[in-house]
């Protein structure tokens, strides 16, 4: 089932309420006759990410006020959007950007639904990442609406480091930092932080949290990072 379906479904086979809710029944209401009716309980989790996903992109984007080009066709990339569905899914991106209520309530919502799945949230901040810096350019205003994000999320100011560590230019970034230990942490902490990280945002598993295939491939960049951080520094120690 495409991700259009799955959030459609959602609207018409649950009661999810809140404004992920609204967005999902305006969106079933639009496109009256599309929604599937084969949606399982076991997708609810995934519908809600994909819709307050796409919300908190679109709050993303008034950001700075300025909604770019890069900013656009990275959010296709990352949301690998079908054409056939391309139009519906920027009928809801536009929605909810010219919604009057802000992106606390969509922030909220998703908090609650995923308050336990630590990782889950923190994909969804690392994807929010991921369409800010699209045109090379973090602009004051999308970092504070990120840090925002992230503190009702409750992530922790060094995992937020860690996360925004990851989206600096190549070359650039702090393995350490990306890692989240510390310059002297042993080497026992090194490959317990670096093990603990693979293991909590392994693909595989946030897709079986409610994370949709659709957005799989940031999720495996964000592996190559983590990947590429711990090599450099079994280099630097000469751990083998």
């Amino acid at each position: 089932m495409s991700i259009w379906n799955t959030i459609l479904g959602g609207a018409a086979g649950f009661m999810v309420g809140g404004p992920i809710g609204g967005l999902m029944g305006a969106a079933a209401v639009h496109f009256a006759g599309k929604a599937s009716s084969g949606v399982i309980n076991s997708q609810r989790q995934e519908a809600i990410f994909a819709a307050g996903f796409i919300a908190l992109c679109a709050k993303m984007a008034k950001a700075d006020g300025i909604v770019t080009r890069e900013e656009i066709n990275v959010f296709k990339k990352s949301f690998r959007v079908p054409p056939n569905d391309a139009k519906r899914v920027a009928w809801l991106f536009d929605q909810a950007k010219k919604e009057m209520d802000g992106y606390e309530g969509y922030a909220n919502q998703l908090y609650s639904n995923f308050y336990n799945q630590p990782a889950v949230l923190e994909q969804i901040i690392d994807l929010l990442f991921h369409i800010a810096m699209a045109d090379g350019v973090m602009h004051p205003a999308e970092m504070n609406y990120l840090n925002e994000v992230a503190r009702i999320f409750m992530i922790s100011e060094s995992d937020f480091s860690r996360i925004s560590e990851s989206h600096l230019l190549a070359g650039k970034s702090d393995p350490y930092t990306i890692l989240g230990v510390s310059y002297d942490a042993t080497d026992k902490q090194v490959k317990s932080a670096y093990r603990k990280l693979i293991k909590e945002h392994h693909p595989d598993l946030l897709m079986a949290q409610g994370v949709p295939e659709e957005l799989i491939e940031v999720a495996t960049n964000k592996m190559a990072i983590v990947n590429n951080s711990y090599d450099k520094i079994c280099k630097l120690r000469g751990i083998k």
